[in-house]
């Protein structure tokens, strides 16, 4: 696959707040905090909800597709072990139907020339390691 890092060098670090994303992500599921107080989306998982400060979250289960909010080519390997992947896309990708909750993922299998703000991608994973999954996105 084009545009993914090696599994070597990712390392997945999940905490009582990012547990249920990680979970459900080694399952290719997208689950999204979202306050059970205020009904605010927010991501990444943050103990308190910036609006209401409530602690109280249900994971909702969104579908992943979004459009480009913004993107940035990395042409250049500073960490060799990366060298091989490159060039990656790295983007933040906004979710409809969340109040404008965004997420970053490599867009994989495009060449850099043919992506833009604003276009449609669609949620894929990209299996690091038995049980370890991380989003990415592919044109639509």
């Amino acid at each position: 696959m084009q545009g993914v890092l090696p599994p070597e060098i990712i390392s997945i670090m999940s905490t009582v707040w990012t547990e249920p994303f990680w979970r459900a992500a080694s399952e290719h599921r997208l689950v999204l905090p979202r306050c059970r107080a205020c009904s605010e989306f927010r991501f990444p998982p943050t103990p308190f909800c910036p609006s209401c400060s409530s602690q109280e979250i249900d994971w909702v289960e969104h579908a992943g597709s979004g459009t480009i909010y913004s993107y940035t080519v990395i042409r250049h390997a500073v960490i060799p072990d990366v060298a091989a992947a490159l060039p990656l896309i790295a983007a933040v990708v906004e979710l409809p139907g969340t109040n404008g909750c965004r997420i970053i993922g490599n867009i994989v299998d495009v060449d850099p020339a043919d992506v833009a703000i604003g276009q449609a991608v669609t949620l894929d994973w990209y299996d690091v390691r038995a049980g370890e999954s991380v989003p990415i996105f592919r044109l639509a």
